[in-house]
């Protein structure tokens, strides 16, 4: 009986360690962009505000309206302007880019002839990416209290339609809602990664997660498909602001929560089987 020959002291757990993983994608300009951005945009709609001054009613009480009344109101406003587009572009980066740019500059065969195994190289630089991309994504809230609590003092949430939510709530609260925007957002981190695996571009497997959000938001804004919406990528992004009602309702969240993670299962799975068939030759 023949059996498997390995390198003397070469144990499969010991390749390429989630640290050294960590370290090399923190080192890229990408992941050092994609958090000054998200850390320096608090403090530029503070001054937008300051400048601008108080907003006032605008149509449908929004908010946009109450955005200044706290620190934690002014965090919810930046989570809000941020989840539809600048979230979506982040985390997009963090997963689209961790395969697609080893391909792009012709190391990604050198790291499997190290040799890793296909499966761990692709579950460290997985989970590495989806580290980075929660951390981008707590970050913008926490620097939004942090400029909030300078700029507009602490305080309860000012609810739109009247009313305030205590401080001790309302922090419970925004973990949850803090909690739901990660969970909304691996859709993208899951198509992204997909993508990263599928193309030698990182700008295609970014540039495709992000749009496919635009298209989803597109059809989402076509009511006459009516409950087909429910199945859109997007369409419960922004539940969590039914976090913010008198009495918090799950339901929107708890089926977006279910459409995210079966959509996001799917395209795992598919990136897993079709980079353990794919010819790497970069």
């Amino acid at each position: 009986m023949r059996g498997t020959a390995t390198a003397p002291g070469y144990d499969v757990r010991h390749t390429l360690p989630l640290r050294v993983e960590a370290v090399r994608q923190f080192r890229r300009r990408r992941t050092l962009f994609a958090f000054a951005i998200l850390l320096l945009l608090p403090w530029v709609l503070v001054g937008a505000f300051q400048i601008g001054g108080d907003p006032g009613p605008d149509g449908f009480p929004s908010l946009v309206d109450v955005a200044t009344s706290s620190a934690l109101n002014f965090a919810l406003f930046a989570l809000f302007v941020s989840t539809g587009f600048l979230l979506v572009v982040a985390v997009a980066l963090f997963c689209g880019d961790t395969v697609a740019s080893e391909a792009n500059w012709s190391s990604l065969r050198y790291l499997l002839a190290a040799p890793v195994p296909r499966a761990r190289l692709l579950r460290q630089k997985l989970i590495v990416a989806l580290g980075y991309a929660t951390v981008a994504l707590i970050s913008l809230p926490l620097m939004s209290l942090i400029a909030g609590t300078v700029a507009f003092g602490w305080g309860p949430v000012s609810l739109p339609t009247g009313g305030t939510v205590p401080v001790d709530t309302a922090l419970s609260r925004m973990g949850v809602i803090v909690v739901y925007a990660v969970v909304s957002q691996l859709v993208v981190a899951a198509l992204a990664f997909l993508l990263s695996v599928t193309t030698d571009s990182p700008l295609g497997a970014v540039g495709g997660a992000v749009g496919l959000v635009i298209v989803s938001n597109i059809l989402d804004a076509v009511t006459a498909l009516g409950s087909w919406r429910d199945f859109l990528p997007t369409h419960w992004m922004y539940s969590w602001m039914d976090a913010l009602q008198p009495d918090i309702q799950w339901t929107g969240m708890a089926k977006g929560t279910a459409l995210s993670l079966t959509y996001s299962l799917i395209f795992l799975s598919l990136a897993f089987r079709r980079f353990r068939t794919r010819d790497i030759t970069s």
